[in-house]
């Protein structure tokens, strides 16, 4: 058996072609998905890129790893404690080791343990391949190593490679001589009108639009295709065209990859799994080229599954990141952990396993930019901010997400019976997940009580009051200093 495992970072499912977008981004990846199950409801639990992947690899919220966070303890696993045997039992059953369980070898090419300093990412590999770039590399410095390594490992039977992309991440670092496929197409979608991006000129937070470096429109000149501010239609057009030039750049380097695979006559035995760790706002809710939110936008990821003999099509119901872990265990009939958070659905990939209408329910944390979490259910999206990274966001916020996808309307107030019920679901997974917690305290509290999320940092808070009043936001800057007074 051999699994290859594309993480292609900051991939908004809904920029891809199989996923109903209109630009031709993903021609490739389209083709696998082509042969696989397209789901179409997916999401990390956990957001963004070192909460999602400790999720992932581990099977279990952030709330039981204890990793929510990009800064403090919230960013960093918890002891096991006094249950710990001669090795860690939690590493033991995480992704990788659910493939060496099953006779697999187990290879990553990613810079992202180095990151991020997740060295708990590295257990259970048999090799990791870190190219040094730390997660700014862009992919051509990444492709050499993955086409050596399905070179030398062409007669190798049983393999799992995760294989990780990182041009769709901010800043947008395609080659410059790859171009601007897309500057003579419109846009696929029109809601940012002149009226929308006037309000979205006067919004104060870092990655607005006109603070794209953070809290500033510092350009940095390694990354020509990533401006600091955007100023009219026509750049927030040009600046979607870069996004979905990283895109379009990580679909044709994997492209290789794929006729690699057909030159050696193994792709239809070879299970492709193609997915992302978090979306990426395009303009929702203010934000541009930032996943630090709890909504619907950052949290929906892309899950594609292309299995040697197993099913096409596609499925609506609504998973997390986390049932993957299973979800493998079941297909390679590796041994399956009890305590994980993930549910199987190995029955939609392979005909023959565990079948799942999907989760009632999702819920979804945010810690690292806000301290938020969020309930995804029905058409709704219900978010609760504790901590709104300088983002002026109110406590509460509802959205249509069927009937409004870019999150325009904030029906809160229309809608009080709705936010009831997100309330409640969201207090009831708590406490749900709280009995179940080796911890008595709840990490999103631990990240408030060290001062807040690690991005919304509050020693340079007064920097950024000054930049707001320097470009004619002293109203946001006075409104924000005020909120953050109380906490």
């Amino acid at each position: 058996m051999r699994i290859l495992y594309l993480d292609i970072d900051t991939l908004r499912p809904d920029h891809m072609g199989c996923y109903g977008y209109k630009r031709n981004t993903t021609p490739n990846l389209d083709k696998v998905a082509a042969d696989g199950v397209v789901f179409e409801n997916y999401y990390c639990s956990d957001a963004p890129c070192l909460p999602s992947r400790a999720a992932l690899l581990s099977g279990r919220f952030g709330i039981h790893t204890g990793i929510v966070g990009h800064g403090g303890t919230a960013a960093d696993r918890r002891l096991v404690g006094l249950e710990r045997d001669f090795q860690d039992q939690t590493e033991r059953d995480n992704l990788w080791y659910i493939m060496k369980r099953a006779g697999m070898h187990t290879a990553s090419i990613s810079t992202f343990p180095e990151r991020h300093s997740a060295w708990w990412f590295t257990a259970g590999l048999n090799e990791w391949h870190n190219v040094n770039g730390g997660g700014m590399e862009s992919g051509e410095e990444v492709l050499p190593t993955a086409l050596d390594w399905l070179k030398r490992n062409k007669e190798m039977d049983n393999w799992f490679l995760h294989l990780h992309i990182w041009d769709p991440h901010t800043p947008y670092r395609a080659p410059l001589e790859f171009g601007n496929p897309f500057e003579n197409e419109p846009l696929c979608y029109d809601w940012i009108t002149e009226e929308i991006f006037a309000k979205h000129y006067q919004k104060a937070g870092p990655h607005t639009a006109r603070d794209l470096s953070g809290i500033s429109d510092h350009i940095n000149p390694k990354y020509p295709r990533h401006p600091g501010s955007l100023n009219n239609l026509a750049e927030v057009k040009n600046f979607i065209d870069q996004y979905d030039t990283g895109i379009k750049y990580a679909d044709h380097l994997l492209g290789q990859v794929f006729d690699m695979l057909r030159t050696q006559g193994i792709y239809e035995d070879t299970a492709i799994i193609i997915s992302s760790d978090h979306g990426e706002n395009m303009g929702e809710l203010g934000l541009y080229a930032e996943h630090g939110t709890a909504d619907n936008i950052t949290c929906k990821i892309p899950m594609i599954i292309k299995w040697p003999g197993g099913k096409v099509g596609r499925d609506k119901g609504l998973r997390y990141n986390l049932d993957l872990c299973p979800t493998l265990a079941e297909l390679i009939n590796s041994p399956v952990n009890g305590n994980w958070d993930g549910k199987s659905y190995a029955g939609l990939v392979d005909g023959n396993g565990t079948f799942s209408d999907g989760r009632k329910f999702l819920v979804l944390s945010q810690q690292a930019h806000v301290c938020q979490r969020a309930v995804r259910f029905g058409d709704w999206i219900y978010i609760r901010t504790i901590h709104d990274g300088f983002q002026d966001f109110d406590e509460e916020m509802l959205f249509d997400v069927t009937n409004d996808p870019h999150e325009q309307f904030d029906l809160k107030h229309e809608r009080p019976d709705v936010c009831a019920m997100g309330a409640k679901l969201i207090l009831d997974w708590t406490e749900e997940m709280m009995k179940t917690s080796k911890s008595e305290i709840d990490p999103m509290w631990t990240v408030m009580s060290q001062g807040g999320p690690h991005h919304a940092d509050a020693r340079w808070m007064h920097l950024y009051m000054k930049r707001l009043d320097e470009t004619n936001r002293s109203e946001a800057a006075r409104r924000l200093e005020k909120k953050h007074k109380r906490t």
